[in-house]
């Protein structure tokens, strides 16, 4: 029964966003998700990254950072290794782009501030927030996300980029750095 299915694995994954986290080796292990079901359900998260993605261009300013954490989260949110994203604003803080600048392990990502004021000149941008993911489920940025940030909000000041946040993600939380005054 298709409802209890779905009933079974809310329970089991700890609600919707657990399982919208999950990836595919995990629910195929679920008695009764076969391989066609694994990938609706992960086709589905991807719809719902997609779609938080059009409403973030959709030609609004971000300021209001609860957007950019549903975004980040259903972005980054079910990654077993860590990620890094940039998010590209123009001078009203309206999304010019999201980009991948980084895939690293389980731990870690290597950052490179150099790569990132390169682009954001390619892109024009004005502003940018970065956001990565800890796979650890502990959204609590680390000694080295705070020197990356400080480091990162120098050098692009040099160039006129401001960033405007750092965000930690997890499956189920979205930690701001400008938000705990941590930039």
């Amino acid at each position: 029964n298709t409802i209890e299915l779905g009933q079974r694995l809310i329970t089991q994954f700890g609600g919707l966003r657990g399982l919208l986290a999950a990836d595919a080796q995990t629910l195929m292990t679920v008695d009764g998700l076969g391989l066609a079901k694994t990938c609706e359900l992960l086709a589905i998260n991807e719809l719902n990254r997609r779609a938080l993605e059009e409403d973030l261009k959709s030609g609004q300013a971000l300021d209001q950072p609860q957007r950019v954490k549903h975004y980040c989260t259903a972005a980054l949110g079910h990654l077993r290794i860590e990620h890094c994203i940039a998010l590209y604003l123009d001078s009203q803080y309206r999304l010019i782009l999201a980009e991948e600048i980084s895939r690293g392990t389980l731990t870690q990502a290597s950052v490179y501030p150099r790569e990132i004021i390169k682009a954001g000149l390619r892109h024009h941008a004005a502003a940018l927030i970065l956001a990565h993911n800890h796979p650890s489920g502990v959204a609590e940025p680390s000694e080295a996300d705070l020197a990356l940030t400080r480091h990162l909000k120098h050098a692009l000041a040099l160039v006129d980029i401001r960033l405007l946040d750092h965000l930690i993600i997890t499956a189920g939380q979205a930690v701001s750095m400008a938000e705990r005054g941590q930039i």
